[in-house]
This record gives C-alpha cells, structure tokens and sequence, in this order.
C-alpha cells in the first residue's frame, strides 16, 4: 500500500463523513416543514415551540455563566439579568444585550 491509495482512502472516508453529517443535519430541517401543516398545529403544540429560541440560548450561554469570570457571582448576575428579561418576552436580541450591559456597567464599576 503506497501514499496516494492510503490518501484517496482518506479523501473518500471524509467525503462519506461529510455527506452524513449533511444529511443528519437536513432531515430534521426539512421533516416538519413536510410533515406540519402551521393551520393544523394545535394551541399548545405552538406555544412550546415559541419557547424553543429560549431554551437553545440557555443551552449554550449557561456553560459561560459558569466560567466567565473568576467569580461565580459575576456569571450568575448575568444569567439572571438574561432571565429577567426573557420572562418579560423580549425578543432574544435585547435578552442577550441586556445582559451585556449589565455585565459591562459592573465590570467597569469594580
């Protein structure tokens, strides 16, 4: 076995491996677009996915509230300001500068 088939092996595996990965990601795109009919989804069914914007953005800030700073306490000012605002219904740009400023005024007050 020389290089050049060793190399094509790897192209092709990582060809595969992307086309996967594509397809992973896509099907549960396109499934509901397929599947769901937006007159026929029913009352509770809609309010739960109103709320899946503010699950994904707990999802992915809580590990960085954690560890954004030496202090627990800075992080969890922070994740409790995102909060406060998410519950009023904001929309998710203004949750997340929200908590900047916030985080931005105290870290330039200490």
């Amino acid at each position: 076995m020389n290089l050049e088939t060793t190399l094509g092996e790897t192209n092709s595996t990582v060809w595969i491996i992307i086309l996967g990965m594509t397809l992973v990601t896509y099907i549960p795109r396109m499934l509901p677009l397929v599947a769901l009919d937006a007159e026929k989804i029913p009352p509770v069914l809609a309010r739960m996915l109103r709320n899946i914007p503010y699950a994904a953005l707990g999802a992915l800030i809580f590990p960085g509230i954690l560890g954004i700073h030496d202090q627990l306490w800075y992080g969890l000012v922070g994740g409790i300001v995102a909060v406060g605002v998410a519950y009023t219904g904001a929309h998710l740009i203004v949750v997340v500068l929200s908590s900047v400023v916030v985080l931005s005024a105290l870290a330039l007050l200490l």
